[in-house]
């Protein structure tokens, strides 16, 4: 018995999902280093006495104290206590200008030099570039006034992140120095003893736009809230695959705007539950396209009205493109906005389907002509026209 196309996805899919249950458990439990291997342990698990220490600087990267501000300095830095605090930032000249400004983080040993070989350093932006959304003014007040509230819009002007996320990685495991995951091997630094020093890493996914403030030249001063927390491995893994998929995003052309929608999925989503969710969409998603499977095999060897509406399906239609060039002028996000123009590119195939629509070519000038109608479709559209 040949099995059906229906029978191969539904296998197929069902391959793939208990694939990806399985490369997320390898993820979250990565296979720990055998006792005789050749093994990399934590720089941790000495419990040795470190510090932390966040500077802002308009540099990229960060080698000296000399073009670097200290922004917050914890002698007793302990890596697995949760930690929250408020700074007011002051903001140089060129930043409030439409600049930039990074924030970088340091863990070392305490006492030490904060630019030695002990010493791991994470870095971001404190800023990003946005259009500022437009502004309401007092329409009573005099003209200084109405100037001086109104803002250019569609201008990207500098935005002020308030909240940043540093994390350090608690969890006292080894690796096989020649099985490092990728994504570790990137963050990973090795002290002068062989051991690997704490895994230091800024929580990109806490960025979010509802967060984002907006710097002009009267910005003097930035509120910023650090929080930090220990992370495990398996969560550190999956927030690091997630960086480099939103960096493939924005590569694809999506924006920042697309890009944060999927932040917040997994940024404010319990992790139980977004599998859940997961499993849940997956499903949907496989009846969805077995769904638009039987409606495009059905329309395709449809070769009569005969029984069927042609003025639902010429409506819908219609519907279904004005529903597209909405979202398409309130910019959605691509991730609406794709699907929607797909089913509209269908409903007027189906329309082309059901008034039989045949395009004529004359050299470079294309001629419509509609097929013929025979005496049940007839009967048909009297029946729809009484509806």
């Amino acid at each position: 018995m040949k099995p059906s196309f229906t029978f191969l996805i539904s296998g197929l899919f069902l391959a793939y999902v208990g694939h990806s249950i399985w490369t997320i458990y390898g993820i979250f439990f990565p296979t720990p280093c055998p006792p005789k291997s050749n093994c990399i342990k934590p720089y941790l698990a000495q419990k040795p006495q470190l510090e932390l220490r966040i500077y802002t600087s308009l540099k990229e990267t960060l080698t000296s104290e000399k073009n670097a501000k200290l922004l917050w300095k914890l002698d007793d830095f302990d890596p697995s206590e949760n930690i929250e605090k408020t700074f007011n930032v002051t903001l140089p000249a060129k930043t409030r200008n439409n600049g930039t400004l990074y924030v970088h983080a340091l863990v070392c040993r305490r006492g030490q030099s904060p630019f030695g070989p002990w010493t791991v350093l994470a870095s971001s932006r404190l800023t990003t570039y946005a259009v500022p959304k437009a502004e309401t003014f007092n329409l009573m007040g005099g003209a200084e006034e109405a100037l001086s509230n109104t803002r250019i819009v569609g201008k990207t002007q500098t935005h002020w992140r308030k909240k940043l996320t540093v994390n350090v990685m608690n969890d006292d495991i080894a690796f096989d120095r020649m099985g490092i995951p990728g994504e570790i091997y990137k963050i990973l630094r090795v002290s002068p003893n062989g051991d690997y020093l704490p895994l230091l890493y800024i929580d990109q996914l806490g960025f979010r736009i509802k967060d984002i403030l907006l710097v002009n030249a009267s910005s003097k001063e930035m509120p910023l809230t650090i929080n930090y927390f220990p992370i495990s491995v398996g969560k550190l893994r999956m927030w690091l695959h997630l960086e480099e998929s939103m960096n493939s995003l924005h590569a694809l052309g999506f924006s920042e705007k697309d890009t944060d929608e999927v932040k917040g999925i997994f940024a404010d989503t319990n992790f139980y539950f977004l599998a859940l969710t997961f499993i849940v969409a997956a499903f949907h998603l496989l009846f969805d396209f077995l769904a638009f499977k039987n409606d495009i095999s059905y329309w395709r060897n449809r070769d009569t009205m005969v029984g069927l509406s042609g003025r639902a399906v010429l409506w819908r239609s219609i519907s279904t493109f004005i529903i597209f060039l909405y979202l398409m002028d309130e910019e959605t996000s691509l991730l609406v906005l794709i699907p929607a123009g797909i089913g509209t590119i269908i409903e007027m195939w189906k329309v082309t389907k059901a008034f039989k629509v045949q395009i004529l070519w004359n050299r470079w000038k294309p001629t419509f002509q509609l097929g013929a109608t025979s005496e049940k479709e007839k009967e048909t559209a009297a029946f729809d026209s009484e509806v």
